[in-house]
């Protein structure tokens, strides 16, 4: 008979053996309870907290319990059949063992769990954890099984680059696994100075953002590098790689390099920061009618390679950052939140131009949230076809709560108190004159007869 015939049947006659049977059995109901009771847990949490964020340490503690109470309950129930199985002195052998790996699984999904709140909860890892704990325990338990010393020489049996170099399955797993554990590290530490930097309330809060996306980026292309090279990776070997990557963004990257490098000169030069009120508009021409609103918003966050900007609609727009380098952008709170309105207005030549006046300078007046100092002033401006151009100018503070609504607020007035003085808004009219044709015409104005 072959060896791996005996060995099956040898297996298969030591896995139906009673105590063997006995072991499994305890398991598997160990099992099943441990789901039931996590299921019955997790509802539960989850009908108690809603959709309301795990802020408090509290929170989280209670979180983590949730996440790990399946495997507690299964340690906690494989503990009390190890007693029972021992006080009746049956073979406990396999339960042993399941609690070994049971009890690796709660300290590698418990430093997960903890490694996902340092990175943060919007980090990747939220939603690899699952994935990332599997391995690391899969690791485990082939070490505690005694497995490890077989898989790694099975793996370094198969080489993938067959010739001079040899580069096997198990440098490569080995190479990832270095290079995931620096990049874990050195996000940890970009976290930690970016949080750190944060709070320095001296700084700016462009230049706090700057700092921190730079070190961030910085620590993680230094981690991966790192990685490689402890590896075993040879750093020279990617000089054709580094040059392939530099042709990219010399043409089909250029625009994704040029609005990184826009947004780090945004974050360190403080001339747009998250809270600034900015439109993409210049100043209306000649004086019409001051400064323009238009895709008026706010400045929500300031990514690597956009912003973003809320309007009064509610609608987010992310806009590159080399359009803010290379366009001119209004930002009304860049120094002084202060601005200037004009609103023009055209009366009839029948009208008094004092009368006209003193009444727009009662409608700006009026307004709450213009200011009395300086306080609105009136110009008659012009002298045109079918009317007196006129002009009212005021001042408003607060051009985070819009400018639009100002003008229309005064300019309802402006309609309204018009209209009880019998002052006249003339609309633009063209006289025609019809002239006789020539031969009807004055043969004295006949052209080429001396006068």
């Amino acid at each position: 008979m072959p060896k791996s015939a005996t060995a099956t049947s040898d297996f298969f006659a030591h896995l139906t053996d009673p105590p063997v049977l006995a072991q499994l059995f305890a398991v598997l109901i160990a099992l099943l309870v441990a789901i039931a009771a996590g299921s019955l847990l997790r509802v539960w949490y989850r009908k108690r907290r809603g959709a309301a964020p795990v802020a408090s340490f509290t929170g989280r503690i209670v979180e983590a319990i949730i996440i790990l109470a399946p495997i507690l309950v299964m340690l906690a129930l494989l503990a009390v059949t190890r007693i029972v199985f021992g006080a009746l002195d049956m073979e406990n052998a396999i339960v042993d063992r399941i609690l070994q790996l049971a009890a690796a699984l709660v300290l590698v999904r418990l430093a997960v769990y903890v490694l996902r709140q340092l990175l943060g909860e919007d980090s990747w890892l939220k939603g690899w954890q699952n994935q990332l704990t599997f391995a690391v325990w899969l690791a485990v338990a082939f070490e505690l099984l005694g497995w490890f010393e077989r898989v790694e020489r099975a793996l370094n049996n198969i080489d993938l680059l067959p010739g001079k170099a040899s580069f096997t399955i198990w440098e490569l797993i080995k190479a990832l696994v270095i290079v995931t554990v620096a990049v874990i590290v050195t996000s940890l530490i970009g976290r930690t100075i970016e949080q750190r930097v944060m709070k320095v309330n001296a700084l700016a809060l462009s230049t706090r953002i700057g700092i921190s996306k730079f070190s961030y980026f910085f620590l993680i292309s230094l981690g991966l590098l790192l990685g490689i090279n402890a590896a075993g990776v040879d750093l020279t070997a990617l000089t054709l790689l580094t040059g392939a990557i530099g042709v990219g963004l010399g043409f089909g990257l250029q625009a994704i390099a040029s609005n990184f490098v826009s947004g780090f000169v945004l974050l360190m030069d403080k001339s747009i920061k998250p809270g600034d009120v900015i439109s993409f508009t210049g100043v209306t021409p000649g004086g019409s009618g001051g400064v323009t609103a238009d895709n008026f918003g706010w400045v929500q966050e300031l990514r690597g390679r956009y912003i973003v900007v809320r309007d009064r609609d509610g609608v987010e727009t992310l806009v590159p950052n080399q359009y803010l380098i290379n366009n001119s952008v209004i930002n009304w709170s860049y120094s002084d939140a202060r601005v200037r309105l004009r609103l023009p207005v055209m009366v009839s030549y029948q009208d008094d131009p004092e009368k006209a006046l003193a009444l727009l300078k009662s409608a700006a007046a009026d307004h709450p949230r213009i200011l009395s100092e300086p306080g609105p002033a009136t110009r008659l401006m012009s002298f045109e076809d079918y009317g007196m151009r006129l002009e009212v100018r005021f001042w408003i503070a607060d051009p985070m709560n819009g400018v639009n609504n100002v003008r229309s607020d005064v300019n309802r007035a402006i309609f309204r108190l018009f209209r009880e003085a019998g002052i006249t808004i003339p609309v633009a009219q063209r006289e025609l004159r019809m002239l006789p044709s020539a031969t009807h015409a004055d043969p004295r104005l006949a052209p080429g007869r001396d006068s």
